[in-house]
């Protein structure tokens, strides 16, 4: 996501039997051609609207990314918003209150050079085609899946390039949207990613006054999902098969590279290299550990430490260890962008070639794989139907999903609920099930042991009662 040679950022439900609840609610548990250039501030709008059903989509599902400049000339604003946002990129010795101003001069001075990077992959980003390729898979494969909650729509929001999260929520308000799925397209979490994309989305929700006209729920990750899983092990295999002898492919180190986090939010407890590494984990389970294999990190940025080891050098390592054969497999990406057509494919691949890796092969990226749509689809599927049972287990007298304590209720309620539970049962549908909330995690409300944020872990308007969690006392 960071880049070491110049700074970019490329980039994310009735009438039900009680039992047929219960199992609805913990199913799924375990959970082209490149466009770029050309497509600037309301075609994105257009494009997406061309799409749009007559009527005003029952569920929005809103793909939540970084985005990527779609043409040279968007390089300076994509740079400009990234820089100024401490949120991301906390310069050193910069207040936050400072790095609005510090952050467009740092942009300015490095645009020149990313814009040069951009024409080389073909003028710009192709981040937002095929995501949004991607959501209008998605959203058909949704349709049949879940006529309940149909139909479906797609939206994109970026962080710092079009369609801004702003230009998205405003199009939801025109198309009359009233639930909505904020679906991130990190498939694990990191407050810098997932976090960050959220906190803009709420932020954005209160300026724009919609804070109670969309009710929400999260997905927040999925990097385990077994289709997703699937998804990568095809692209896993694709790559292998792209090596020119059967010795050559049997021989060859998967090399999985995920963009790095600075060590100063690592150290704070953030479960990102956790959550890539049970991805990998999972990855190579499902190809029966065909091959050896490593992780490393790329896109670090600036003299700050970063997680290592960094993907060039891991790489160049190899090569001069005497390994001829390395596959490079993009694992925290959901499409192709400039992390992986240019640092990858380029920057890393020269390196790598120059140590002695003679067969340097990157695996496709997810792109228009069909296993993604599916993968997605289903994540998004259980999503809604995790909350459909959870509704009618409380419906059917099961469950609450009340929030309020039991101090805060009046003597005369407590007693009858009293009277009609018995003393062990938990008083919300996820606990009484054994699931997870219908509108997030297990992991969302749980912030990093060092979190500062008091932003991180909230829902504006949620489907069901959420409360944030508290930041607690500050350490000494």
């Amino acid at each position: 996501m960071w880049r070491r040679s110049g700074g970019v950022v490329d980039g994310v439900s009735a009438t039900v039997r009680a039992s047929n609840a219960v199992s609805l609610w913990c199913g799924g548990r375990g959970v082209d051609h490149l466009v770029v250039g050309g497509v600037r501030g309301s075609s994105y709008a257009s494009s997406a609207a061309s799409t749009a059903t007559p009527q005003s989509p029952k569920t929005a599902v809103v793909l939540l990314n970084m985005g990527g400049p779609p043409t040279q000339e968007e390089v300076l604003p994509f740079l400009t918003r990234l820089f100024s946002d401490n949120e991301i990129i906390q310069l050193p010795l910069s207040p936050a209150f400072q790095q609005r101003w510090i952050g467009p001069l740092i942009a300015k001075r490095r645009s020149p050079r990313i814009a040069q990077q951009y024409a080389a992959i073909g003028g710009g980003s192709p981040i937002f085609s095929w995501t949004e390729k991607q959501g209008n898979a998605m959203v058909k494969l949704l349709d049949s899946l879940s006529p309940a909650t149909a139909p479906h729509k797609a939206y994109v929001a970026f962080r710092y390039a079009p369609p801004l999260t702003e230009d998205t929520l405003n199009e939801m308000k025109r198309d009359g949207v009233k639930r909505a799925v904020a679906f991130s397209q990190y498939p694990q979490w990191s407050c810098a990613t997932t976090g960050s994309s959220l906190n803009e989305l709420w932020r954005k929700v209160h300026a724009l006054g919609m804070e109670d006209s969309i009710k929400w729920s999260v997905i927040d990750r999925w990097g385990t999902h077994p289709r997703f899983i699937e998804a990568v092990a095809k692209v896993v295999t694709d790559g292998l098969n792209k090596f020119p002898t059967p010795e050559d492919r049997k021989d060859a180190i998967i090399l999985f590279s995920a963009h790095s986090l600075p060590a100063k939010i690592v150290n704070k407890g953030d479960p990102y290299t956790l959550e890539v590494g049970s991805t990998v984990n999972k990855v190579m389970e499902l190809l029966g550990y065909s091959h050896r294999y490593m992780l490393s990190y790329q896109s670090q940025v600036g003299p700050a430490a970063w997680q290592g080891p960094a993907t060039i050098t891991t790489a160049t390592a190899l090569g001069r260890k005497g390994h001829r054969n390395v596959l490079v497999v993009p694992i925290a990406f959901t499409s192709d962008h400039i992390e992986t057509l240019f640092e990858l494919d380029i920057e890393v691949k020269h390196a790598a070639n120059e140590a002695g890796v003679a067969n340097y092969i990157r695996a496709p990226a997810l792109n228009g794989e069909p296993l993604m749509f599916q993968a997605q689809a289903e994540i998004v599927n259980t999503h809604l139907h995790t909350f459909a049972a959870g509704a009618a287990a409380e419906a059917a007298g099961l469950v609450t999903t009340t929030t309020t304590t039991t101090q805060q209720q009046p003597q005369q309620q407590q007693q009858q609920q009293q009277q009609q539970q018995p003393e062990s049962e938990e008083p919300t549908v996820a606990a009484a099930l054994g699931c997870a909330e219908p509108h997030y995690s297990p992991q969302f409300p749980m912030r990093c042991p060092g979190c500062v944020n008091p932003a991180c872990r909230n829902i504006v308007n949620p489907i069901t009662p959420y409360t944030q969690p508290s930041l607690g006392l500050a350490a000494k």
